[in-house]
């Protein structure tokens, strides 16, 4: 369809938005559809109450119980579902490996560091790494100390690199940053702990069937193909940026799967234009559930805020920063923040022990 526009309008989404006046955007299909901008003189987030199922959600994971070993189910639909993980050198079951038949498996370590096995090698990781594990690939999970992941549970399909347009195959992040399985480092370890797996714990429909061997399970020679483990840490991405108009959240998708995409936002410059939009548009997300995972730094869109908390936006919320953060703007050249992004298209589902670490005040932050 063509565009077409009444009454005030900007020439450019994001810029020149009038003194005094408030742009939204409602957009389809996670800002890639149909879109408008509209200017109001007052935020569509000036409600004074909210009732119903649209109410946003802030979980504070850090109040979580921790219970090592056990995938905490959060959110979750048919195509994706969120866990929150503990595991720890004292309460890891060294000795038992783990296969995911229900899924691709996306961790990101939000605490610690170690190392995982596979029948592919040995992968590092530290705090900020992403580990992708494909579907049914075994692996043990080695940690150096005390380590929190949020799982991103692919049910549907395998994960893939983004569409990256005109900007190439190099944008965002080089495939070149993969870390890769290594074979020899892995029976190193095998070897220098004397380590025997002998059990595989396998997941599908959500229940464990145990498989017990009498020798080692991580006996693979060789290997070759392109279905293997990666790593990705988000030292290596590098934010697509403009300095005249405020981009998408889009821009930062790092994996595609089917019905939902993974962001993650990272430190960047501000835009430099004098009439360009800082701070994350007003808008309405009107095919997908959004959710982000608040991992390192200052959250200047949001108050009161510390890394390990999750916000929950449904589908249909209009939204856009809070009060402090559209008036402190001036004062800042650069963002300082780390968070992870899943923007689902299916409605997702609250699990009832997530509900328990809830602010349940989120709704109005607001209100000035």
């Amino acid at each position: 369809m063509f565009q077409y526009g009444q009454g005030k309008f900007t020439t450019q989404g994001h810029k020149g938005i009038p003194e005094g006046h408030f742009e939204e955007e409602q957009g389809r299909k996670g800002f890639f559809g149909p879109v408008s901008h509209l200017l109001k003189p007052k935020p569509s987030t000036r409600w004074i109450d909210i009732e119903g199922p649209l109410r946003p959600h802030l979980f504070d994971l850090v109040k979580m119980p921790q219970a090592p070993e056990i995938w905490q189910r959060l959110l979750y639909n048919s195509d994706v579902t969120l866990y929150n993980f503990w595991t720890t050198p004292t309460t890891a079951q060294l000795q038992q490996a783990v296969r995911n038949a229900d899924g691709e498996t996306l961790y990101f370590c939000h605490r610690g560091s170690g190392t995982i096995l596979t029948e592919y090698g040995l992968l590092s990781f530290e705090k900020g790494s992403y580990i992708l594990l494909p579907k049914c690939v075994m692996h043990t999970i080695l940690p150096s100390d005390i380590c929190q992941f949020l799982i991103i549970e692919s049910r549907t399909g395998l994960y893939r690199e983004p569409e990256r347009g005109m900007v190439g195959r190099n944008a965002f992040y080089d495939p070149a940053a993969f870390g890769l399985p290594d074979l020899s480092k892995r029976d190193r370890v095998l070897q220098e702990r004397q380590m025997k797996v002998t059990q595989v714990s396998v997941k599908r429909q959500d229940q464990i069937t145990n498989f017990k061997y009498s020798d080692c399970v991580y006996d693979a020679v060789g290997w070759k193909g392109d279905y293997f483990p990666v790593s990705l840490h988000v030292r290596d991405l590098m934010p697509l940026l403009s300095a005249r108009v405020h981009l998408p959240p889009s821009a930062h998708t790092t994996f595609a799967a089917n019905g939902f995409v993974v962001c993650t936002f990272l430190p960047r410059p501000l835009e430099s234009d004098a009439d360009a939009l800082k701070v994350p548009f007003y808008h309405q997300n009107i095919d997908y559930d959004e959710v982000l995972f608040y991992h390192d730094g200052d959250f200047f869109s949001r108050d009161n805020l510390h890394a390990g908390m999750m916000s929950f936006h449904p589908a249909g919320f209009p939204h856009g920063p809070h009060p402090k953060a559209v008036q402190n703007i001036g004062n800042k050249t650069h963002t300082d923040e780390y968070a992870v992004m899943i923007d689902v298209w299916s409605p997702l589902k609250v699990d009832t022990p997530l509900k328990s670490v809830e602010v349940d005040d989120y709704w109005q932050s607001w209100m000035k």
